[in-house]
């Protein structure tokens, strides 16, 4: 299928690593112009070798930490100093917050602006000139469970969720859709060495939980994001669709 994303432009966020490094390598496999970030300038510089090694078109990359108040805007003014409209919107930045003491009021602003208010605020900043144009897509990798422990993560995850209803609602009749993505146990560096750092743990939680028999892969992932994000995806709005191998429980 021609996903129509030749000469399109798409922000990945949290692109250093799982979920989004791959969203980056499928937008670039289809012709697209795409930018990256993440905090760490390494892992985007390998990237972009890997994206250009391909065959795709050489990535902008630029570093942001997007869990600082300041982070979305000034990615945000980064990309407009370098003249680049967004087509394309993946928030995937992101990460577990599990809490070592339920009300440390820190770590909970932590984990809120990064897995709510870093999508929210970028795509405030992004979205004006998609409906300026009357074509966009945004894509919010979300994943909210309900857990057995206090996670700064899950519930900024639902409000994620809740907040991209709202946007896709006000955003349709222009052209702009907006929809999450929900993850469950992908093969990642922060499945892999923090949530199950041990084979016998892996087994065992797909065992009692994974009816596929196993943990996604990342391009799994990226191949749903890159759907969504395309031409022939313009009447899929206001969706979260998960992709977890058909589990059973999600809390942990």
């Amino acid at each position: 299928m021609d996903l129509r994303l030749t000469d399109k432009v798409c922000l990945v966020t949290g692109a250093s690593t799982g979920i989004g490094r791959a969203t980056a390598m499928a937008f670039a496999a289809e012709g697209a112009q795409v930018v990256v970030s993440a905090r760490s300038l390494p892992p985007l510089e390998e990237l972009a070798t890997a994206i250009t090694a391909a065959g795709g078109r050489a990535p902008m990359v630029l570093t942001a930490d997007l869990a600082e108040a300041d982070g979305p805007q000034r990615l945000a003014r980064a990309l407009h100093e370098e003249a680049r409209h967004i087509d394309v919107l993946v928030n995937n930045a992101g990460g577990s917050r599990p809490l070592e003491a339920w009300d440390d009021e820190a770590a909970w602003d932590e984990g809120f602006r990064l897995n709510f208010l870093a999508a929210r605020r970028l795509t405030e900043a992004l979205a004006p000139a998609m409906l300026e144009r009357g074509w966009g897509r945004i894509v919010n990798v979300s994943g909210a469970v309900v857990a057995k422990n206090f996670n700064a993560a899950t519930p900024a995850k639902a409000a994620l969720e809740s907040w991209s209803k709202a946007a896709a609602a006000t955003f349709a009749s222009r052209g702009v859709t907006v929809n999450c993505v929900a993850p469950g146990r992908i093969n990642s560096p922060q499945i892999l060495d923090r949530l199950h750092p041990t084979e016998e743990a892996r087994r065992a939680y797909i065992a009692q939980n994974i009816p596929a028999g196993r943990f996604g892969e990342p391009r799994e992932a990226a191949a749903l994001i890159a759907f969504l994000a395309s031409e022939v995806a313009g009447y899929i709005t206001g969706t979260t669709i998960p992709i977890d191998g058909g589990a059973l429980r999600t809390a942990f």
